[in-house]
């Protein structure tokens, strides 16, 4: 089993339309497509959508050693209100910390406008995932 593959099994985050597009040590890709399910009664996509988003990007990333990662604390700032369309999550680890990663997430749309910014730690367990240690994953879930 990869690590994208672990991944797909995220129920949550299925039910919600995540895909994961790519996964490197220290980065990874996700996108969502806006559906009339994800708006708030506002019109707008919920913060809750947004957050899953960001959420299996920063779980990619930080599990993507292959160490159990999970996360510590979590900061999400809303930057800009969207009804419709794709967006995409982009996770970079910035600081590789074999205990306490700190990862950013960038949710941008198609127009590659930001709509939120997630800044996350992670806890790395010493226990390994029972995964196939692939360098580069393109995912298809």
């Amino acid at each position: 089993m990869t690590l994208s593959e672990l991944l797909c099994r995220d129920r949550f985050a299925r039910q919600a339309g995540v895909e994961l597009l790519d996964i490197r040590p220290g980065y990874a890709k996700a996108k969502m497509e806006i559906t009339p399910d994800h708006l708030n009664a506002a019109g707008v996509c919920q913060g809750g959508a947004l957050f899953t988003l960001a959420d299996l990007a920063f779980a990619a990333v930080a599990n993507s050693y292959h160490q159990i990662t999970l996360s510590l604390a979590a900061n999400i700032t809303f930057l800009k209100a969207v009804s419709a369309g794709t967006l995409y999550a982009e996770a970079e680890e910035i600081h590789h910390h074999h205990r306490i990663p700190y990862i950013e997430v960038r949710i941008t749309d198609s127009a590659d406008e930001l709509i939120a910014i997630l800044n996350s730690t992670g806890y790395r367990k010493k226990e390994l995932l029972p995964i196939d240690h692939e360098l580069h994953e393109n995912t298809d879930c």
